[in-house]
């Protein structure tokens, strides 16, 4: 006779839940890792829709809010933990960083192409729709003088939230990967950081601009995505299923235009021209690092070697997530 124990079945729930949360937290600092994937491999995916779906449409059922508080707090918690040490990473180290964010975008592929098979014409016609879009804005990226702070509105950082919600929902969509073409990556994870220390320090003063001015139009975009996008894209899926996988296969394949790895942040000089100010030593002085105007360099056949492997590991390391979660059981 097959028994199941209630109390343990509620433990693996319980741990899948802050397991999927903590992951789908670090996801969301990683361009190139889907926060849904990382729900995926701690099996508490098709929960964790389901209780989102019945929250948005203002049914409360206890499970489902326990599957939503957990999740939350604990990607809440990794996020207001890693911010500060992820956004170091990228402004110190970024040709080394985005060639691992390279790999493991395209380590979502495989997670949507095995959602999307067999291929249909309708399929290649999205990843088309997909592709050119997301090309045509990583070159507008690469065309930019600055690193991106100028695109800082509040419409923007709206826009960046919506992105981010959408990409809790589906797996291979990675959210970081959306804020950072969209030029918000580091002020937000910087944002972040620095509220992050004014609560340590007991200086709530301080933590209200980064809070009101990027974190609350950044918030009510995650607000409305969960509610609104979600629901649209869930709705697409069933309704137009290949060619809403085919978009997403074509941003996926498209993204890693925008994570042309050898580029660096360059310190503006006096007298210099950024964001529509001459450059004097006080605002140099002032400027976060994060913010400084990118350019290209050429790299050595070492920095090739090291990103095409860091790329690879990338790739294999998302690869293995999603295999972990195909593994487990969908229902905790």
């Amino acid at each position: 006779m097959n028994k199941t124990d209630p109390g343990k079945g509620k433990f693996t729930t319980i741990t899948q839940c802050v397991s999927g949360g903590i992951l789908m937290g670090l996801a969301n600092l990683v361009p190139g890792i889907s926060g849904g994937t990382m729900l995926v491999a701690s099996g508490i995916f098709p929960r964790f829709v389901e209780s989102l779906a019945e929250a948005s449409t203002f049914k409360f059922r206890r499970e489902s809010i326990i599957v939503l508080c957990l999740v939350v707090f604990s990607a809440v918690v990794s996020i207001f933990l890693l911010a500060g040490t992820i956004k170091g990473l990228v402004v110190e180290h970024r040709w080394i960083m985005f060639s691992l964010f390279i790999g493991l975008t395209l380590g979502g592929l495989p997670v949507v192409w095995n959602m999307a098979k067999p291929a249909e014409t309708s399929l290649w016609l999205g990843a088309l729709g997909g592709f050119l879009p997301m090309t045509a804005l990583a070159w507008a990226q690469a065309n930019s003088t600055s690193a991106g702070a100028a695109s800082e509105g509040v419409f923007i950082l709206f826009l960046a939230g919506l992105a981010g919600a959408s990409a809790m929902i589906l797996p291979g969509v990675s959210g970081g990967y959306l804020l950072l073409i969209l030029g918000v990556y580091v002020p937000i994870l910087g944002a972040i950081d620095s509220i992050k220390e004014a609560i340590a320090q007991g200086s709530w003063e301080t933590a209200i601009a980064p809070g009101l001015n990027i974190c609350l139009p950044v918030g009510l975009g995650v607000l409305l995505g969960v509610v609104v996008v979600s629901n649209l894209l869930k709705t697409m899926l069933a309704r137009y299923e290949k060619p809403t996988l085919g978009v997403l296969l074509g941003f996926l394949a498209g993204a890693v235009f925008g994570l042309w790895p050898f580029k660096q942040g360059v310190k503006p000089v006096v007298g210099e021209v950024f964001k529509g100010q001459a450059m004097t030593p006080e605002l140099i002085q002032e400027l976060d690092p994060g913010k400084y105007p990118t350019q290209f360099f050429a790299p050595d056949l070492l920095q090739v070697c090291a990103a095409v492997g860091l790329a690879v590991g990338g790739f294999a390391l998302t690869c293995l997530i999603a295999r972990i979660g195909n593994k487990n059981p969908s229902e905790g």
